[in-house]
């Protein structure tokens, strides 16, 4: 059987309560039988006082002041049959069958007299009593027993029927608001399971139930990380089909068309090969285009040679000048004097920066400029002994919107109406191959790609640490 959280809070209270309210009732009767003990007593010794020897008589003077001083009513019957008493009615006949009660033990029976209620001794009056032969009747007015009565049980009652039921208000009102807030976790939980993974405001209250929010919000960012990932990696998986039969055709007519080029070139005069040069540039730029497809999300050759940085960068630049002239965009190149070798892979750092220098290119646009720099760099931070090279490549373009400027390296992310989102991804799988790293920002109205590569695995082993 489902029980609510509320009422699982509540029913140890309410077992709890039910203890207490039966310990209050009963220290409640034994405060009330005292306090009627007590009154017993009081009778009593005035009862003694008026009844046992040595003694004096009765007269309607002394029982006046026995009536202030207990409160209670007297009523004297001498042997005559003559009447003393302190009810505003002299005449107030005595009470019949009352038993006698020579030792005034207790209080006596209830008994009716002018329409009061009172608990009535009868007491003989015995020798050497001045009174001899007569009887003395002690009345206690009923609402006086019941008012010491409550009187003494009301402080037990009121301490443990309203202190127990303002507890369980309380445990209700706070069974109440936890089990709320157990509930807006619920829905969003629900929403997390239906792929909602935004994450859930944090409750003011510092306790562990904000700790469980904390929780969830925890599992919610790796939830979304792991879709994000599934789902990159299934475009990749999506992509690595459909690419392998595509890329081989592509290649084999972008082959032909190459060695037709070629051939053509070769019966030209020297003065006409130029143009056939930068087709035959921009043939091997589909080539490399097409091996990108095929070599995202392939581990990368282990082999490694020496590469000169700067001369790659002057691959790239002139493989991409013929496009700036057409575009009108000023592209700013001057190679270091000496040469900036690493180990490496000539062909992926070849595929990192044209990938790069052509976003730069496309992004400055006509009337833009791009200014690519090669320098040294210590990629272990400021004071590192860990040298490497740091190429920076820069444009005047507007830079990324702002919706994927953090998504910027993944796959399939683009601000391109006819961009794919793959090249700055091989770019990073490149840079990071070779233990290197590939940032951007922007400053001072240009956006800058920073690619550091270290000057060998050493190097690269040590920045990490």
């Amino acid at each position: 059987m489902r029980l609510s959280l509320r009422y699982r809070l509540l029913a140890p209270l309410v077992v709890l309560l039910a203890g207490d309210f039966a310990a209050t009732g009963w220290a409640a009767w034994a405060a009330a039988r005292h306090a009627e003990e007590r009154i017993a007593d009081q009778l009593r010794a005035v009862a003694r006082t008026l009844t046992e020897p040595p003694t004096f008589p009765l007269s309607p003077r002394v029982l006046e002041q026995m009536k202030a001083l207990s409160g209670a009513e007297f009523l004297l019957v001498r042997r005559d049959g003559s009447h003393a008493s302190t009810f505003a009615d002299p005449d107030t006949p005595p009470p019949h069958a009352v038993p006698a009660d020579p030792s005034g033990d207790g209080l006596g029976p209830p008994v009716a007299v002018a329409g009061e209620e009172y608990r009535c001794l009868r007491l003989p009056l015995h020798p050497p009593h001045p009174n001899e032969g007569g009887t003395l009747f002690i009345f206690y007015p009923e609402s006086l027993r019941r008012t010491a009565v409550w009187d003494a049980a009301r402080p037990l009652l009121l301490l443990g029927g309203v202190g127990g039921l303002v507890g369980v208000a309380l445990v209700g009102l706070v069974s109440r608001r936890l089990v709320a807030r157990v509930r807006e976790l619920d829905r969003h939980t629900r929403a997390i399971a239906a792929g909602d993974f935004r994450p859930v405001p944090l409750p003011a209250a510092d306790d562990e139930v904000r700790d469980l929010y904390r929780s969830v919000n925890d599992m919610a960012r790796r939830l979304a990380e792991f879709q994000e990932a599934l789902q990159k990696a299934e475009r990749l998986k999506v992509l690595g089909q459909f690419s392998g039969g595509l890329a081989h055709q592509l290649r084999n007519a972008a082959a032909g068309a190459k060695l037709a080029v070629e051939l053509h070139a070769a019966d030209c005069r020297a003065e006409d090969r130029e143009p056939l040069q930068v087709a035959l540039r921009q043939l091997a730029r589909i080539e490399t285009n097409l091996r990108q497809f095929l070599d995202l999300g392939k581990p990368p050759a282990a082999a490694k040679e020496p590469c000169d940085l700067a001369a790659i960068v002057t691959q790239a630049v002139a493989l991409l000048k013929p496009q700036c002239r057409h575009a009108g965009t000023a592209l700013r190149w001057e190679p270091p004097a000496d040469p900036a070798m690493i180990p490496g892979d000539p062909a992926q750092l070849g595929h990192l920066i044209v990938n790069v220098l052509g976003n730069a290119v496309e992004a400055a646009g006509p009337g833009g400029t791009v200014e690519v720099t090669l320098l040294p760099s210590p990629l272990g931070g400021e004071g590192s002994r860990v040298k490497g090279w740091l190429i920076e490549v820069s444009d005047t373009g507007p830079g990324p919107p702002a919706e994927i400027a953090d998504r910027l390296f993944d796959p399939f992310v683009t601000g391109k109406d006819q961009g794919i989102g793959l090249g700055l991804a091989v770019a990073k799988e490149a840079a990071e191959s070779h233990g290197g790293r590939i940032s951007w920002d922007r400053r001072d109205g240009r956006t800058a790609f920073r690619i550091e590569l270290p000057v060998s695995r050493e190097a690269s082993a040590e920045r990490e640490e």
